[in-house]
C-alpha cells in the first residue's frame, strides 16, 4: 500500500530521531557554554503582540493573526525584540548589566523556490547594559566558546560597524531615501546593484568610487589603517574592540567594512559567523544601543543568535572533509 503524502509548509520540515540527537547535542553544549558564562536562560511566547514588535524596528512580521479581543498577534521573526521588551517589563529595575541566554524558534517569510527557512531554531545572548567595546569584546568571547564547544573548526567571524557605512553615505550629502536604497542592496551583498544606484546620485568620480570601494573592504586589522576621514570614529571603535580580544578569538577575526545586517535596530559593531562548510552566515549580532529606549529602559546592549540547523549542516561538512 502506497503511503499517503500530506505536505507541509513551504521552509518547514519534519526533524527525525537520529538528526533531533544531533542537534539536541548541539544545544546542550551551547547552553553548557551560556551557562559556564553567566548567562540565564529564558524563554518569551512564540506570538507578540504585533505592535510591540513594530516598535522594536526589526523584520516585519510575515504572519498573523487575530485573538478573541481583536488583537493582531504576530510570530516573532527574532528573539532579540521580545527580550528588549522582557527586560524593560521583568527587569525593570534590575541593575545592569543583565545576561540572558535563550533556546527558541523564529519564523519569517520565504521566497518560494529559494531553499529559504520560514521557521528556524536560534541560540542566542542579549548582554543588557553593557556598553562597547568591553560588552561587545565579552559577546564575541562568548560566541566563540560556543563555536569551538560545539567542535567547529573553520570557522570565520566577520566584523564591521553598522554606523560605518550610512555615515560615510550621509558625509557625501546624500538624502535619507538614497541612503535607504543603498543599505538595502549592500545587505544582499549586491555590488552590481549598489555601483548603479551610485551612479544614480550624480557624484563625482572620485566620490562614487570611494562609496563603492570601502564595502568592499575586507581583511586583517591592517585595513583599518587606511579607512581615515568620516570613517575615523567607526574603524577606531573597531581597532580598540579588537585590541580587547584574546589572541584565539581575534585569530577568528575578519575586518568587513561593507557587512550590514537585515535587523534595522544595529547601532555599532555588527558581526556574523561563517564557515567554509556552508554558503551563508551561520549567525550573527551587534550592537543595538537604541532598542531598549524604545521599550522604556535606555540601556545599551550586544547580542547574538546562532541558527542551529545551518550550524548543524555546517559540523557535517566539516567531517565530510577530514574523513578518509
Amino acid at each position: 500500500m502506497r503511503p499517503q503524502i500530506h505536505p507541509i509548509p513551504s521552509g518547514t520540515r519534519d526533524v527525525l530521531p537520529d538528526e533531533m540527537r544531533e542537534l539536541r547535542d548541539i544545544t546542550e553544549a551551547v547552553r553548557g557554554i551560556f551557562e559556564h558564562d553567566g548567562y540565564g536562560e529564558v524563554w518569551t511566547p512564540a506570538l507578540e503582540y504585533e505592535n510591540v514588535l513594530a516598535r522594536g524596528g526589526g523584520a516585519p512580521p510575515a504572519y498573523r493573526v487575530m485573538d478573541d479581543h481583536g488583537e493582531v498577534l504576530a510570530l516573532r521573526t527574532d528573539m532579540t525584540v521580545p527580550i528588549a521588551r522582557l527586560v524593560a517589563t521583568r527587569f525593570a529595575a534590575a541593575e545592569p548589566p543583565l545576561r540572558l541566554c535563550y533556546f527558541g524558534h523564529a519564523y519569517r517569510g520565504v521566497r518560494p523556490h529559494r531553499g529559504q527557512m520560514r521557521e528556524f531554531l536560534q541560540a542566542g545572548i542579549e548582554l543588557v547594559g553593557a556598553p562597547g567595546p568591553e560588552g561587545t569584546a565579552e559577546a564575541l568571547t562568548v560566541l566563540h566558546h560556543a563555536l569551538d564547544a560545539v567542535g567547529l573548526r573553520g570557522f570565520r567571524i566577520g566584523l564591521g560597524d553598522a554606523s560605518l557605512y550610512p555615515m560615510l553615505l550621509r558625509s557625501h550629502g546624500v538624502g535619507s531615501d538614497d541612503v535607504g536604497l543603498l543599505m538595502d542592496t549592500l545587505v544582499n551583498r549586491d555590488f552590481v546593484a549598489l555601483e548603479a544606484a551610485i551612479g544614480r546620485l550624480g557624484l563625482d568620480d572620485d566620490d562614487a568610487e570611494l562609496l563603492l570601494r570601502v564595502p568592499q573592504i575586507r581583511g586583517g586589522p591592517d585595513v583599518l589603517a587606511d579607512a581615515g576621514g568620516p570613517l575615523a570614529d567607526a574603524v577606531g571603535g573597531l581597532a580598540r574592540l579588537y585590541e580587547l580580544l584574546a589572541p584565539e578569538v581575534a585569530a577568528r577575526v575578519i575586518f568587513d567594512l561593507g557587512l550590514v545586517r537585515k535587523m534595522g535596530y544595529y547601532t555599532g559593531a555588527v558581526f556574523d559567523v561563517y564557515d567554509p562548510a556552508l554558503g551563508a552566515p551561520l549567525g550573527g549580532g551587534g550592537r543595538y544601543d537604541d532598542l531598549l529606549g524604545r521599550f522604556g529602559r535606555p540601556l545599551p546592549a550586544v547580542g547574538f543568535a546562532l541558527t542551529i540547523d545551518r550550524l548543524h549542516i555546517a559540523l557535517t561538512g566539516e567531517e565530510k572533509v577530514v574523513q578518509p
